[in-house]
């Protein structure tokens, strides 16, 4: 068996705390136990079964047992086969809901690229925990859940807002005619989507006003070339110029 020393930084969200990997002698079971954090085992090699929550489960290569915290589980290698596998513990709320075993053969990748946490010192922790945020996203894209369109537009506004964005490039990103997808984000925002976009970027525009940054640099930020036409909106929007606003928000 061979373990890694992973100290626990305590960032916000997931933390590493565990790593290490065992070519198990045959039978060798571990618990049942429980711990205080996630633990994920991914089977390289061989076979085993895992219990939790009164059900058992076979495993074999390319498979991945979850251990969620305060958990009663036991596993165990198979008696002819024993299995080799690869661990890695972790605290905080995973970005997804976790099922008991997967089946993941492309994650072996993953978990063989963490062994070369080996040979880091003072980054060990953060380099588990990019793999760990890697697998994360492979275990997403393994559910192929359809994403709402008008959350994944919204998302695009919100943090690419300063670009020339178009309606027509809005509804290109989530794959659906024009028409329609303006049909589906009216309906569930209330307003259009061009409407909402023009909210956002006011919205913006006003925090970068009231911190004194000047209506130009302003209106270039918030995804106006045309000076004219931002102010000409600023002013429709909150009833003054951006240049009054932006002097009130210096004074204040």
């Amino acid at each position: 068996m061979h373990t890694e020393i992973i100290i626990n930084k305590n960032y916000k969200g997931i933390n590493p705390v565990q790593f290490g990997f065992e070519s198990c002698e045959r039978s060798h079971g571990f618990g049942p136990a429980m711990r205080t954090h996630w633990l994920f085992h991914f089977v390289v090699s061989g076979k085993g079964i895992f219990q939790i929550n009164e059900k058992e489960y076979v495993l074999s290569g390319g498979m991945m047992f979850v251990i969620p915290p305060y958990a009663e589980t036991y596993y165990e290698a198979d008696s002819e086969d024993p299995w080799e596998y690869i661990w890695v513990g972790f605290t905080g709320t995973p970005p997804l809901p976790l099922k008991d075993t997967y089946h993941i053969p492309g994650a072996l990748r993953i978990f063989q690229h963490m062994k070369a946490c080996h040979d880091l010192h003072n980054g060990k922790t953060e380099f588990i925990l990019a793999q760990l945020w890697e697998l994360f996203s492979f275990l997403m894209e393994e559910r192929r859940t359809k994403e709402d369109p008008v959350d994944t537009v919204l998302n695009l506004i919100h943090w690419q807002y300063m670009t020339p964005l178009t309606v027509a490039q809005m509804a290109d990103r989530v794959h659906l005619e024009r028409t329609y997808f303006s049909k589906i984000f009216s309906e569930k925002m209330g307003i259009s989507p061009q409407q909402y976009l023009i909210e956002y970027r006011m919205k913006q525009a006003k925090t970068f006003l009231s911190r004194g940054y000047g209506v130009t640099t302003t209106a270039i930020s918030v995804g106006y070339s045309d000076i004219y036409n931002f102010s000409k909106i600023f002013k429709q929007r909150f009833g003054v110029a951006p240049s009054h606003y932006q002097r009130l928000g210096k004074k204040t």
